[in-house]
């Protein structure tokens, strides 16, 4: 804004806050406002900043009134914003406590420095407004994928200018091996838009699993139509990728309508990807399938759910096996995230092998406790028992109805099964005792004869021992090194050996504190949930997933 910008006739001064308006799309009333600010400002270094002076240009004719206000009170505290009501009252004989006068002062000619100094107020006052415009256009766009071009390069940072704003590509959200230059076209996906002190940041990524979902939406129809619905993608970025599909209409294949035309579509993806290959792979709602599926390309001849602990052994052939587990891992990790399931992949022939050394173990363990021949042990544990707990406690016709047993074999079996437990549990109590574990523990509930066993030999003596204990004491941790290829290890717990969730080893700490005092109960319950809330509000996270290499990969999205 120049000086004759500032001390322009009416006309003028309308063209050129229109202009500048329409040059930063912004409102021509912020620039107008921006003038006013100035001029005042320009004013109170004439007559003094104590003043109360203030600017009004009229939008219509651009006439500029440049006044000073008088407020009219008892005791003048400052003569230059205040007047006496008897004073006031000479020159406006209905004035009153609180009345603001009025006073015209001529129009004002700026000198050089007044007006380099309204050209710094203005310019401050439109960038301000420009950066506001920019946040407010982008921060509805996350999500989105925008084209712009590159702008620089700063350590491996691209900044791109998207024609109305700059935005950032940091270097861990780009492709690896993926170099830009100066003027080259790049297209991403918006992340996350912030407020910052320099303007607003708007952050695009490459290598989001996003991305790509976005990617195969603007590629394929069905897609964007919502037909055919993106349930996970988990990639590598710049190597390997694999996205679930999944299709409300029966007759339109999920897979073939991603594929396209002789893998146009897919095609498309991959160029922009630069060269990433893309599993596409059909969603199941039955978890074993849809594992199964996301191995691919490998074949599997057998699974096994641990749904407690979200876990899935999957069995292939010999042949299969690096093939299951892919390069480095590559194909069991990302089938991991994909699925939100931790993978333990284990040939035939371990499989077999792990089965037989289960089954000897289970068949010793009945023979020793239940103090029967080697037969009986065996054919318990074919029929699937696998801990005493099971044979005491089972419906009697289960054992009975095993092959070569009757009803009396049964009886006499379970009623060794109990004798053992009871003389376990009293073994058990007594150690407790020896080792000095209060009474007070044995009430907490979900504890139970082993755990008491277990506190004493780590040192828990009391509830209070037990309510200064940390979840990691209790179950043990894992220890991650920083080195490269160095595996993680893992500290033992109090209470390894025994089943217990680490959730419900912290469920067990709180008791403990709430038993000692530490905290009331209601510090324990949750929040009330706004009724207000949907189901639809909420957003599902699929669990974190280990795969079988003992990487924990993030879920994907």
């Amino acid at each position: 804004m120049s000086m004759a910008g500032v001390s322009a006739n009416r006309l003028e001064l309308l063209q050129i806050a229109n202009a500048v308006a329409r040059e930063k799309l912004i409102d021509p009333m912020i620039v107008l406002h921006a003038m006013q600010d100035a001029i005042q400002k320009a004013a109170k270094s004439r007559y003094g900043p104590e003043n109360d002076i203030r600017c009004e240009i009229d939008p219509k004719t651009g006439e500029t009134k440049l006044i000073r206000v008088l407020t009219v009170v008892e005791d003048v505290e400052n003569e230059s914003t205040q007047i006496p009501l008897e004073v006031a009252r000479k020159t406006d004989p209905e004035a009153d406590i609180g009345t603001e006068l009025i006073e015209h002062l001529p129009p004002l000619d700026f000198g050089r420095v007044a007006a380099q100094n309204a050209k710094q107020v203005i310019v401050q006052k439109v960038r301000e407004a420009e950066r506001d415009q920019q946040f407010d256009e982008y921060k509805d766009r996350i999500g989105e994928i925008v084209n712009g071009t590159v702008k620089r390069v700063e350590y491996g940072n691209v900044i791109v200018d998207l024609g109305r704003a700059e935005a950032i590509i940091r270097r861990d959200e780009t492709i690896p091996r993926e170099n830009f230059r100066y003027g080259d076209r790049v297209r991403a996906y918006i992340y996350d838009v912030r407020r910052e002190q320099r303007g607003p940041q708007i952050f695009l990524s490459r290598a989001r699993p996003e991305f790509m979902s976005k990617l195969f939406a603007s590629e394929v129809p069905e897609i964007y139509d919502g037909i055919v619905q993106i349930k996970s993608v988990a990639r590598d970025p710049g190597s390997r990728a694999k996205i679930a599909v999944i299709s409300k209409d029966t007759s339109i294949d999920p897979v073939g309508a991603c594929v396209g035309m002789r893998g146009s579509r897919v095609q498309a993806v991959v160029n922009e990807l630069q060269g990433e290959k893309v599993d596409i792979i059909q969603y199941r709602e039955e978890p074993a399938e849809f594992i199964v599926n996301a191995l691919a390309p490998a074949e599997v001849s057998k699974v096994v759910l641990d749904e407690d602990e979200n876990k899935i052994e999957v069995v292939v052939p010999e042949s299969q096996l690096s093939l299951a587990i892919g390069r480095r891992g590559q194909n069991v990790r990302l089938a991991s995230q994909l699925t939100g399931w931790a993978i333990d992949i284990m040939t035939e022939a371990e499989e077999s092998e792990r089965r037989q050394k289960e089954f000897y173990e289970r068949s010793a363990m009945f023979m020793e406790q239940l103090d029967v021949d080697e037969v009986i042990g065996q054919l318990l544990a074919t029929e699937g028992f696998a801990s005493i707990e099971e044979v005491a406690f089972v419906d009697l016709s289960e054992i009975a109805q095993i092959e070569g047993f009757d009803d009396d074999t049964a009886t006499e079996i379970q009623e060794r099964a109990r004798d053992f437990l009871n003389r376990q549990e009293a073994e058990r109590e007594a150690e407790r005792r020896e080792l000095g574990v209060a009474d007070e523990l044995t009430e907490l509930e979900g504890v139970n004869s082993a755990m008491l066993v277990a506190f004493g030999r780590g040192g828990i003596k009391t509830m209070e021992d037990l309510a200064d204990c940390a979840t990691d004491e209790l179950v043990g941790w894992v220890e991650r090194k920083k080195e490269k290829g160095v595996d993680p290890v893992r500290h033992a717990g109090i209470l390894d050996g025994i089943e217990i969730s680490r959730a419900d080893a912290e469920d067990l700490i709180m008791s403990a504190r709430v038993a000692a005092g530490w905290i009331s109960a209601e510090d324990l319950a949750p929040p009330e949930e706004p009724e207000e809330a949907t189901e639809s509000d909420e957003t599902e996270e699929a669990p974190a997933a280990e795969s079988g290499e003992g990487s924990s990969p993030d879920s994907a999205s």
